[in-house]
Parts: C-alpha cells; sequence; structure tokens
C-alpha cells in the first residue's frame, strides 16, 4: 500500500530530478565553504604571533619576586609586552608589572623581570604577552 499523493500544486512544482540535483550541488558546495572556513580560522590561531613560557622564579621576601620567561616570536625585528605577575599562596594576585620586550634578530629571547609585591608571593608568572600595537 502506497501513501496518497498530495493533490498537485498544494505544495509547489512536483520535485524534478534536476531540482534535486541543484539542491544536492547546493548543499556540497555549502558544506565546503563551512569546512574552508574552519580550516581557515584553524590555521589563523594555531601560530600566534608571539607565545611564552615561564621558566622561573624566585621570591624576594614581602618585597618581589623575579621572574624568568622566554618570549618567542615569528617576527622578532616586531616589539612585544608582557604582564608578569606575582601570587600568593591563595593565587591571589599581588603584584602585577608590564614589561617591554625589544625589538630583536632572535626568535626566542630570555627575559628577567622583577615585580614589586604588597605581600609574599608563592609564584611569579607571565600572564599574556602581545605584539605592540597589536594587543
Amino acid at each position: 500500500m502506497s501513501a496518497p499523493a498530495p493533490p498537485e500544486g498544494r505544495y509547489g512544482p512536483a520535485p524534478t530530478a534536476r531540482r534535486r540535483r541543484w539542491t544536492v550541488a547546493a548543499i556540497g558546495t555549502g558544506a565546503a565553504l563551512g569546512v574552508a572556513f574552519v580550516v581557515w580560522l584553524g590555521l589563523i590561531n594555531a601560530s600566534p604571533p608571539v607565545s611564552w613560557k615561564d621558566v622561573g622564579f624566585s621570591v624576594d621576601g614581602d618585597a618581589s619576586v623575579e621572574v624568568t620567561f622566554d618570549v618567542m616570536r615569528s617576527d622578532p625585528s616586531i616589539p612585544a609586552q608582557c604582564r608578569i605577575q606575582a601570587l600568593n599562596r591563595y593565587y591571589a594576585q599581588v603584584g602585577v608589572v608590564t614589561v617591554d620586550i625589544a625589538a630583536g634578530t632572535l626568535g626566542a629571547q630570555r627575559e628577567h623581570a622583577t615585580v614589586a609585591t604588597s605581600e609574599e608571593a608563592t609564584t611569579g608568572i607571565v600572564e599574556s604577552c602581545w605584539l605592540v600595537g597589536q594587543g
């Protein structure tokens, strides 16, 4: 037993093979464009223009903490800035400083920053880095 057909013209013209091919092609093209867009976004974000790695820190009592870190830039001729923070044992920020990273010729540079603290810090870390003029 087959389902009854709707009255002719009630829901628009009857589908044809040509219309089905056109719909499948449109959906395929849309899917391909969507995948290409996602890949493009992934490639843009896969290699940030500046990155950093915490190397170590040294606490100087209640007064300050010295933080050692590496900064890597895709274009070392562009200066950067990094925000360094000192945290206490409850992970509360007890000091912060923004450090200028001069333009250079090396892709990676080792940097040192001293952060003045309002109380004894238990760690010092790089919060973020950005290229000057792009942050």
